[in-house]
């Protein structure tokens, strides 16, 4: 095993077992028939070529270090998206609860969005991986966002590598014209929040009630035979 996979086997190992416990909080709350937060959770190692570019960027050396480790904060990554801006706060506070990590910094792009027009909840969280050698503290970033601030984050990540982050005006304009366009979608759909959740438990207990089948009594006969 080279040296990079040995210095990111810990951060493959954070973001396994964070996504498996980010998504067991969504079960629980299905388990008490209780609207979840969040919609579903994704996570990441960031890539070798996207560290060299950091790397570059805050002018430091391209290899496995302790320095490297603490000023790249996102080389372990997760998303939990939500449906609605107000869940967003939800899913913070229960980060906060928690006793399996701390949180070392926040930052706030919603209420302070980037002049981009990139929104989205940023937390730093400092996790403890158990590894053969010991426990091994990782920096892991966690992105909570909705639906809609993400369909905006994917396009503009992309468009940026593309034009290498200095965008022609007009897309510029456009990226902000629609990242206020997606905003006020959320800003929207929060208003009918409580209609849409009704409307969403209704279509889950529909879909179960289809989904449902109870063997006839010759069924039953073949089965037991």
């Amino acid at each position: 095993m080279g040296q990079w996979d040995r210095f990111l086997a810990p951060y493959k190992q954070a973001v396994d077992e964070l996504k498996i416990k980010f998504k067991g909080m969504r079960g629980q709350f299905e388990t008490e028939n209780t609207n979840s937060p969040i919609e579903f959770v994704t996570g990441r190692v960031k890539p070798l070529a996207s560290i060299y570019d950091k790397t570059l960027e805050k002018g430091i050396a391209f290899e496995p270090s302790e320095k490297l480790a603490h000023e790249l904060q996102d080389i372990a990554g997760l998303r939990m998206m939500c449906q609605f801006v107000s869940d967003i706060e939800t899913v913070v506070g229960l980060l906060r609860q928690r006793n399996d990590l701390r949180i070392v910094e926040e930052k706030d792009y919603i209420s302070q969005e980037k002049q981009s027009g990139y929104r989205s909840y940023h937390v730093i969280v400092e996790y403890p991986v158990q590894t053969i050698n010991g426990e091994q503290l990782i920096l892991a970033e966690i992105q909570i966002r909705t639906l809609a601030m993400n369909f905006w984050a994917s396009i503009e990540h992309s468009l940026n590598y593309k034009y290498k982050g200095i965008f022609p005006e007009e897309i510029k304009l456009r990226l902000q014209r629609a990242a206020e366009a997606a905003f006020q979608l959320d800003e929207e759909m929060s208003k009918i929040r409580d209609e849409i959740q009704e409307a969403q438990a209704y279509f889950s207990e529909y879909k179960e009630s289809q989904n449902t089948h109870f063997p006839t009594d010759r069924e039953g006969e073949q089965t037991n035979r």
